[in-house]
């Protein structure tokens, strides 16, 4: 029997973001810059490929994670990955509820996707294979490693993992736990959420004012490319201050304001290209 997870839309959004995120960047290195700048185009190009490859991965991933029961084990399926965990290998199986605090540590996620490792005060590393877990999961202890999976039917999958692995359930509220035990959360600290949110403005307002007063300004094209970088420098940036969040709040702090720096240099060598000159 095969399940499906709680939210099948997850490969949908990768797709749509892939297509406008990379779309862009694309259009935006091969406008920007001409073909004397052709050794420059590579180097851009060589990591925005990879890093495509390693998109569409997670996008496939997406759309064929599904929970397999066989006759003496569990296949976790994601895309070309596939665990097999066997009835005899569960040490623990838990029923996770409330809204756990993920500290990401080689992890990706997006609406309707969660997958990769990351970390949970109490209850240690676990890899993700999952659309949504911030309501609950069912955590999976083995000893091929921790699980964490949102099956659409949990009871009837749980029913099936408790009468062939022989094991009990148990549940575990988070909501319930005190806050020396859950830790803090990126969603909880306003100061984090503050800097999260004035990069996002910062990019908008820069973006917005590009799209408007650089069309017909006459000034370099190398602008749109600023654009690119100042993008990727968002995404990589938020994704380095998340997770460090769990190891120093001033190191995450720091490097969301490093990001902000950056991309308000951006805008003010643009302003000074397009509005003064």
């Amino acid at each position: 029997m095969t399940y499906r997870p709680k939210q099948a839309y997850g490969g949908w959004i990768g797709l749509l973001l892939g297509l406008i995120i990379f779309g862009f960047i694309f259009w935006g290195i091969n406008y920007s810059l001409d073909d004397g700048d052709r050794s420059l185009k590579i180097v851009l190009y060589i990591p925005t490929v990879l890093f495509l490859l390693i998109h569409v991965f997670l996008v496939l991933g997406a759309f064929c994670l599904r929970y397999k029961m066989e006759a003496d084990a569990l296949i976790i399926n994601f895309g070309l990955y596939r665990k097999r965990i066997t009835w005899k290998q569960f040490n623990k199986i838990m029923f996770i509820q409330g809204q756990s605090n993920f500290n990401p540590i080689l992890t990706v996620s997006w609406p309707g996707l969660m997958v990769g490792l990351h970390t949970v005060n109490s209850l240690g590393s676990i890899k993700m294979f999952a659309d949504n877990a911030n309501d609950g999961f069912i955590l999976l202890k083995t000893q091929a490693g921790s699980f964490g999976i949102t099956p659409e039917k949990d009871e009837e999958l749980l029913t099936i993992l408790l009468n062939n692995t022989g094991q009990e359930l148990h549940i575990v509220d988070m909501n319930q736990m005190p806050r020396e035990e859950k830790g803090i959360s990126i969603k909880e600290d306003r100061v984090f959420r503050l800097y999260y949110k004035l990069n996002i403005i910062f990019l908008a307002l820069f973006a917005g004012y590009i799209s408007v007063f650089f069309p017909g300004s006459g000034a370099p094209k190398m602008i749109v490319l600023l654009v690119v970088l100042a993008l990727a420098l968002f995404g990589f940036n938020t994704d380095n201050a998340k997770r460090l969040f769990q190891f120093s709040t001033q190191g995450a702090y720091i490097t969301l304001l490093l990001g902000l720096g950056v991309t308000g240099m951006f805008f003010i060598l643009s302003f000074i290209e397009i509005s003064l000159k």
